[in-house]
């Protein structure tokens, strides 16, 4: 088979291969010394849409309206951009081996493709039910969301079973954007996962309680602390009932599974330093092999913050450390220094006509302030964590630009809170005189 050879290779082609290659063209690339390598048919997108506005039942995204760089302000990044460019889109291309140390992959087909630098970007890959073993898990009609493929298999069911049951397997992101988006098509919602309220890793069961109460007066069926043992199949093999650990037995034309993801490292092991589930980098994405560096969900980096080493799975952290790596790669070749990545946690959701916010840390103790009654009109409350006399996280639900400005300032900034009650009594305002 034919070998290929370029300066840079991106493998992976989610949200950080888009703006790596995005910050590329701006620092300077010349035609034919940037290849981008995706098992993907289509060319960097933004991720998130896929479990919000492309399942809904009007005006859904579709491609090319959600490329890269959209979801954050910037210009869209078509096919044709990549060619105008000079930089090689090389699609629907699995990458099966990596040779770290000879600077080279190779591809399922056989193809080989040399680089000089390289830049991780495989993301995530999702977890399965079948990966445990669970019975009838590999019935039709059980999704997962993790690529564009997924997407249109699901808005096809969604079509194909009208006003039918659903079942959603999982109570996290996934779970909670995903119930949103079946119940606007009319769909019978069911939600179960095991942990006591939802979102465990970041809300409180305050902030929770406020979400499952809004999902309950939607119509959707919240039942917790249990899990799927089983599946059973009709005679199409399409999966007609969910069997929880508890007894129930839940009717579904559709199940939809969102019980988290891995880092997709595999193709690396043993040639790059781990550490905490990913790739264990520096302040500017270099991992332990000098010609390599790893972006987003993959990379265990330095939070400059916290000082710790930390492991983020979100769109913003993809993007930013994306542009860091092409920054500090290029940087380098310039003989200029680059700034330490100093990165804030930002996470968000939208469902409904629901949108929130955090940023920081969530450790500590925790006050919950503002409206919060899934009854209200136009909700708007949140959350501080409070680590030794300082705020380090802030959470906020319905809030402004300006409003989200001063939470995510409250969070970097770490101003001192001793008085829990007096910053419970003050919310909002605590935020916005920082």
């Amino acid at each position: 088979m034919a070998e290929k050879s370029f300066k840079y290779v991106i493998l992976g082609g989610g949200v950080a291969a888009g703006y790596a290659a995005r910050e590329f063209a701006k620092q300077g690339v010349h035609p034919g010394e940037l290849a981008i390598i995706s098992k993907e048919a289509v060319a960097p997108y933004e991720r998130p849409a896929l479990s919000k506005a492309y399942l809904f039942p009007e005006g859904a995204a579709r491609l090319p309206g959600f490329h890269v760089c959209v979801g954050s302000g910037g210009e869209r990044l078509l096919p044709e951009w990549y060619k105008e460019k000079g930089i090689e889109l090389i699609l629907s291309t699995e990458i099966v081996k990596a040779d770290l140390p000879a600077n080279t992959l190779v591809s399922a087909t056989g193809e080989t493709f040399k680089y000089q630098i390289l830049i991780i970007a495989t993301g995530s890959t999702v977890i399965k039910l079948t990966d445990f073993g669970v019975q009838g898990a590999d019935a039709k009609n059980i999704f997962y969301l993790r690529e564009i493929d997924d997407a249109d298999k699901l808005v096809e069911a969604i079509k194909a079973k009208k006003n039918g049951k659903a079942v959603i397997v999982g109570g996290g992101y996934i779970g909670l954007e995903l119930g949103a988006a079946l119940k606007i098509n009319n769909l019978d919602v069911s939600m179960v996962y095991p942990e006591p309220w939802c979102m465990p890793r970041l809300f409180t069961s305050g902030i929770a309680a406020f979400y499952e109460g809004y999902y309950a007066n939607k119509g959707i069926k919240i039942i917790k602390g249990t899990v799927a043992v089983g599946f059973t199949s009709n005679s199409n093999g399409e999966v007609k009932e969910v069997q929880l650990k508890d007894g129930r037995v839940l009717e579904a034309d559709i199940v939809v599974v969102g019980v988290g993801g891995r880092p997709l490292t595999t193709l690396f092991k043993g040639q790059v330093e781990e550490e905490k589930g990913g790739i264990k980098t520096d302040a500017f994405f270099k991992t332990s092999v000098p010609t390599v560096y790893a972006v987003g969900d993959v990379a265990t980096f330095p939070l400059k913050l916290y000082n710790e080493l930390r492991r983020v799975e979100h769109v913003d952290h993809a993007r930013k450390s994306a542009e860091q790596a092409v920054k500090a790669i290029k940087g380098l070749e310039k003989g200029q220094s680059v700034d330490e990545y100093d990165y804030l946690p930002y996470f968000y959701s939208r469902s409904f006509d629901l949108a929130w916010q955090f940023y920081g840390d969530s450790v500590g103790d925790t006050v919950l302030f503002g409206d919060n009654n899934p009854q209200s009109p136009k909700p708007k409350f949140g959350s501080y964590w409070i680590k030794d006399g300082k705020v380090v996280g802030a959470f906020l639900e319905g809030g402004s630009a300006e409003e989200n400005q001063a939470i995510a300032k409250v969070a970097k900034l770490q101003p001192k809170a001793e008085n829990l009650d007096a910053l419970t009594k003050e919310g909002l305002a605590f935020a916005c005189k920082i």
